[in-house]
């Protein structure tokens, strides 16, 4: 079957790609990301030639950055070794471009075309022993060389949503195919695995859980970036919003507004000038002082708003939060809400959740709340003046986080084990 399937593959793969660069035309992130790969084999040859020859070398391939942060506990780990040549190869170009000069990984690429010709020479190059794709994101001849040329075979963090593709009529017969490449599959929770184990009659399944939770629960323990906020916002009723969009932050002020002796601080999804001076606008017209973090003024106090318009703050920001509002839920998706949630923080946002499971669970957990336009000034105010029904929530969020900790120690017993 197997077989088929990469010829089937192979026969679409020239017109997918033809389309790819007919839509390039119109579409600057598909621009940039052909761009971005025009000398690929040109750079990756040079980086090559500065690995270890002799150490064995372990392939991490993601679509994003989010992805990435799934891989990067166990990135961490290996590094900390030192048995490992560690190379990353990322599909898109915003997270190739975030972490091109990630230090602990060895070579950091993008992942080439997925044409035949391409993974061979990538995989000749690369040499991996073990190959590891986070949670979906799958190239069937990058998988197909990896595994010829003897590597191991590694899904991580893997989900199945409940109307996944995988079941599809047809699909389904390719992803049996493909799925039969791994060695081993770690799920993200029993119901994954049974999922997989039934629908494809897989016996290389197993549950590891999420290593986004480890990697969430070690970058909640800096706080070098937020060092210097700490006096201003200690003993005070501080409301987070993180990533927040225009929505969020419209909303977010207007219910400010009517809450007392609360503090505000604002970390907007994007930091452009456009967004930044709109967002200003906006607390001006509102009659509220505010401040940039990059330009923090002298007299500044917990009494203005704070707009936090530069990177790498979030994960330790949340630690001076009461209640910590995550955006995207009244747009296409919530963003982060375990960033909020493992400093034992309540957790509130918007409706659309329907691709995050976390922000699901944590709803039935009782540490988060889902809000409207309508609801939030009144959600808000009861976890503000409630502080009983805070600590619990805040207690409930903390608890969820803790128990999902240990995805990266199983996967890597296998790694070492086997």
């Amino acid at each position: 079957m197997l077989t088929l399937w990469r010829a089937i593959y192979n026969l679409l793969l020239p017109l997918f790609l033809l389309l790819v660069r007919l839509f390039g035309r119109f579409n600057p992130k598909i621009q940039a990301s052909l761009s971005g790969r025009k000398h690929l084999f040109e750079t990756l040859t040079e980086k090559v030639t500065q690995l270890p020859p002799h150490q064995k070398r372990i392939w991490f391939h993601v679509a994003s950055v989010g992805e990435f942060e799934q891989a990067r506990p166990l990135i961490a780990h290996l590094r900390k070794r030192g048995d490992w040549t560690i190379a990353v190869s990322f599909l898109s170009v915003s997270g190739y471009e975030a972490r091109k000069n990630f230090p602990d990984a060895d070579l950091i690429t993008y992942l080439p075309e997925d044409t035949p010709m391409n993974a061979r020479r990538f995989c000749a190059l690369v040499q991996p022993t073990v190959s590891v794709v986070v949670r979906y994101d799958f190239w069937l001849n990058h998988l197909y060389e990896a595994k010829r040329a003897g590597a191991r075979l590694i899904l991580i963090s893997a989900s199945v949503q409940a109307k996944s593709s995988y079941f599809k009529p047809v699909l389904k017969s390719f992803y049996n195919a493909l799925f039969s490449l791994f060695d081993n599959i770690f799920t993200v929770s029993e119901r994954d695995a049974k999922a997989l184990r039934e629908g494809f009659a897989l016996s290389t399944v197993e549950v590891a859980g999420d290593t986004r939770y480890d990697q969430v629960y070690a970058r909640s323990k800096g706080r070098e970036k937020i060092a210097h906020l700490e006096k201003f916002y200690r003993g005070k009723r501080v409301l987070i919003g993180g990533s927040t969009w225009q929505i969020d932050e419209s909303l977010l002020v207007d219910a400010f507004l009517h809450l007392t002796t609360v503090s505000l601080i604002l970390v907007p999804h994007e930091i452009n000038p456009a967004h930044l001076a709109w967002l200003e606008s906006l607390l001006q017209s509102k009659g509220l002082d505010y401040a940039r973090i990059s330009k923090l003024p002298e007299n500044f106090s917990s009494e203005m708003v704070l707009i936090v318009d530069e990177i790498g703050y979030l994960a330790e920001l949340y630690a001076l939060a009461s209640v910590g509002y995550v955006g995207g839920g009244f747009g296409v998706n919530v963003h982060n809400t375990l960033e909020v949630a493992v400093h034992g923080v309540p957790v509130v946002f918007g409706g659309n959740i329907h691709k995050s499971r976390e922000a699901k669970e944590l709803v039935e957990a009782g540490a988060a709340f889902i809000v409207t336009e309508s609801t939030l000034l009144s959600t808000l105010k009861n976890l503000f003046e409630n502080d009983d029904l805070r600590a619990e929530a805040g207690a409930k969020a903390a608890q969820f986080v803790q128990a999902r900790l240990g995805a990266t120690e199983k996967i890597l017993k296998y790694l070492y084990e086997t």
